[in-house]
């Protein structure tokens, strides 16, 4: 791999780990796969480019966590006070998002940014392309921050509750609905800030640039989970963004050879497979080995 190809690689796993961040809040979190992250990473990206053309990148990353934000509290709202199903919630509103981003971006399908000022062309035109990732990391370094801080709060503590066991929060008088409306805001706001920053990073912003983001995202996740354990919110967040490094470095490095780019997001959907699956395959095949164990034992004594 080539130390271009490297430092691209790095670019694009810490801006992408904002994206599994706001998935480690509402999959991990919260428990629930929300689907909605394919919408609200495009929504984020056309309010930064839209504003980034006009010449207001910082307001259209202002921008883009408020509308992100927005998205996540329709999600919740239609779980929580519509009976609607986790899953389907989610897909509704990714659907919905589709038209909306659209408006967004004017009815245009691709909105260009090429020589447009945004915030990664003043670092690199201070220090060289490096400093792009010194942005991002001072931007993750801040999330991160924020975020270990927020889930030791009263109302961090009641989101992660809620996660575990809705019923006994509620036992416990705590207000669920609300805890998962700020959860899904929470969760969406981050998703569309990485789409904000890849929108600005890529100097352009796609209305399908959103497909595949959940799987990117799950893969992320479940590499950092098993280089780092998530004894603790801490680490959780760590494994996040060193997972999120690491599957970009994969497939940077497939990208070196001649395997077509085409394949990749089946790659990405293996990898989400193969890690969700060992742990139940490990089970069944401790419970068959103790089975035969106690077959064998059985059949000594007799």
């Amino acid at each position: 791999m080539s130390l271009t190809a490297f430092i691209g690689a790095m670019e694009l796993g810490l801006v992408y780990s904002l994206l599994a961040f706001g998935t480690y809040i509402s999959f991990r979190i919260l428990k629930v796969a929300d689907l909605t992250v394919d919408g609200s990473f495009v929504l984020g990206a056309a309010a930064s480019a839209m504003l980034t053309f006009e010449g207001m990148p910082v307001v259209g990353i202002v921008a883009a966590l408020t509308l992100g934000a927005i998205a996540g509290v329709i999600t919740a709202l239609l779980q929580t006070k519509m009976g609607i199903q986790p899953i389907l919630a989610g897909i509704l509103t990714m659907t919905g998002l589709y038209s909306i981003n659209l408006m967004v971006m004017g009815g245009k399908a691709n909105i260009p940014l090429l020589n447009k000022t945004n915030i990664f062309t003043y670092a690199e035109n201070f220090g060289g392309r490096t400093y792009k990732i010194i942005v991002l990391t001072a931007i993750i370094t801040v999330v991160f921050i924020i975020l270990n801080w927020f889930f030791r709060t009263l109302l961090g503590l009641s989101l992660r509750a809620t996660g575990d066991n809705e019923d006994m929060c509620r036992a416990s008088s705590i207000n669920t609905d609300s805890v998962k409306v700020v959860g899904f805001a929470l969760s969406n706001s981050i998703v569309a800030l990485s789409g904000a920053l890849v929108a600005q990073m890529q100097q352009s912003a796609d209305v399908n640039m959103g497909s595949g983001m959940v799987v990117i995202s799950f893969a992320s996740l479940i590499i950092g989970s098993v280089i780092i354990k998530d004894n603790n919110i801490t680490m959780g967040l760590l494994s996040v963004v060193i997972g999120s490094i690491i599957y970009r470095l994969i497939i940077a490095s497939i990208l070196t050879t001649n395997f077509p780019p085409s394949y990749l997001k089946l790659i990405s959907a293996i990898v989400v497979i193969t890690a969700l699956s060992l742990p139940n395959l490990k089970r069944k095949m401790e419970i068959n080995r103790m089975g035969r164990g106690r077959k064998y034992a059985k059949n000594q004594l007799s």
